[in-house]
């Protein structure tokens, strides 16, 4: 706005952060499924047996490449040991991911610690219509549906497609594996910092739902050890009806 525009809305989704550390870790190394669906774009008219062919012979050069390079940069390919070890790809400042871009250009938001979680959650207050959380993506785009239908309006129907669930899957990363218990302990508390601020904006949206009257379908989420999410800062309690004019809410947020 200090050059003269208008001031945007801002939204954002943000996930787990050992799971988006996960993902992360395994796409730099294996990728996802569209590997292998746009090479079959690329090659629509090509045999399956001269494909598979020029597949061995492709598969073969990288062999060679990366077993060299491997002797050359030896990766932790196995994430236990990167963890363990305390590798720098698995240690800070690689793990402080989230909270520094909500921060923002200070210096100090690079710096894991209570001042960048602080400043980070007051920019997401102040600043961003919305923040959701990728594990309840459904809420996310009903809310966004709700508060910005000139860009969102039938976005959960598209979503549900089965057209365009075929494509997001084709993003999933292949070869994902689950670290060790005492790895994954290790993770979370080299991220406390991170899961303080998604537990605090995963608080926050569920608030917003319930302001909303948000009644979506949410399933089940698969167990999981005790060990690998800490306990949640949310609380459940109900909170009183508000006569407050949602749309004035509304009003209020894009002035911002």
């Amino acid at each position: 706005t200090r050059f003269g525009g208008d001031q945007p809305v801002y939204i954002n989704i943000i996930r787990d952060p050992v799971n988006r550390f996960l993902s992360n870790y395994f796409f730099r190394r294996f990728g996802d499924w569209r590997g292998e669906q746009n090479h079959m774009i690329r090659t629509p008219s090509m045999r399956q047996e001269e494909r598979y062919l020029k597949n061995a012979v492709f598969n073969l050069f990288s062999f060679f490449f990366f077993f060299f390079f491997s002797l050359l940069f030896p990766p932790p390919m196995d994430i236990n040991v990167c963890i363990l070890e305390n590798y720098p790809e698995c240690s800070n400042p690689r793990l402080f991911y989230i909270i520094p871009y909500f921060c923002g250009q200070h210096p100090r938001c690079r710096e894991p610690g209570e001042w960048a979680l602080e400043r980070a959650k007051l920019n997401v207050n102040e600043n961003f219509l919305l923040v959701g959380i990728l594990e309840e993506l459904e809420d996310v785009l009903l809310l966004l549906e709700r508060f910005l239908p000139h860009y969102f309006k039938d976005v959960l129907s598209i979503y549900k497609n089965p057209e365009h669930r075929k494509l997001g899957n084709l993003t999933v990363t292949v070869k994902k594996t689950i670290p060790s218990p005492a790895a994954i302990q290790i993770l979370y508390q080299r991220m406390r910092y991170e899961y303080e601020f998604y537990y605090y904006v995963k608080e926050q949206f569920h608030l917003l739902k319930r302001k909303f009257g948000l009644k979506s379908h949410i399933r089940k989420p698969r167990p999981r050890p005790e060990f690998f999410i800490p306990s949640p800062l949310e609380t459940e309690e109900p909170i009183d009806n508000e006569e407050e004019d949602d749309e004035k809410w509304l009003e209020d947020i894009y002035k911002r």
